[in-house]
């Protein structure tokens, strides 16, 4: 994505249809939706429903995990 958008303003059209494109295409590449977001100068949660919107699988959280601590022997 060359061009940033205007922060705010609204993308409708073919112009959602090409930046859903992208956006895709670039997260299937392994870019985050953080990265993403970054790049294109949008938040987070727009990336995320573009991507939704485009009907992609999206990745499980990385890192480390809340849960139970394995029990020690």
């Amino acid at each position: 994505m060359a061009e940033t958008l205007k922060k705010g303003s609204r993308v409708t059209g073919s112009a959602r249809e090409k930046l859903a494109a992208d956006l895709k295409k670039k997260y299937d590449a392994g870019a985050s939706i953080r990265a993403l977001a970054e790049e294109t100068g949008r938040s987070y949660g727009f990336v995320h429903r573009m991507l939704t919107e485009s009907g992609v699988n999206l990745r499980g959280r990385g890192g480390a995990t809340r849960g139970k601590k394995a029990a020690s022997v």
